[in-house]
């Protein structure tokens, strides 16, 4: 099971539009994949915890809680994204062979500059001064 969580608020045109990215990404995937897909949106005015932490960030989405981006949502970098969860979770479900696994986190790794979206640039900025 994947988990997506869109955080947000109401009356808030960027996550409205996050929102349909998600919607359109999941649309386009196979049925088995999508059907193994949980939605879940959240709404930072709903939990001071929230607020707190995503409040100059929102829309951001979570996947499997964990941050995937903020601000503005790619589609192509979230289908890549679920694409190699979805492999990931094959691997690891078939084999113990976890070589395969720590490669594909490599390239992700890897890939994610180049793929960098406007909410990845305050993380690559802050991995950039600790270097």
């Amino acid at each position: 099971m994947i988990t997506l969580t869109l955080i947000g608020k109401p009356d808030c045109h960027l996550c409205d539009v996050a929102s349909d990215v998600v919607d359109a990404v999941v649309a386009e995937l196979p049925d088995a994949l999508a059907e193994d897909m949980e939605i879940t949106e959240l709404s930072i005015l709903d939990d001071p915890a929230l607020y707190e932490k995503y409040w100059e960030k929102i829309p951001v989405l979570l996947i499997d809680g964990e941050l995937h981006g903020h601000w503005r949502i790619s589609p192509d970098r979230l289908r890549d994204a679920l694409a190699e969860k979805a492999a990931g979770s094959n691997d690891t479900a078939g084999s113990n062979d976890t070589a395969g696994s720590n490669e594909a986190g490599t390239a992700a790794a890897a890939a994610d500059p180049a793929e960098a979206d406007d909410s990845a640039e305050a993380e690559d900025s802050a991995e950039g001064e600790q270097r």
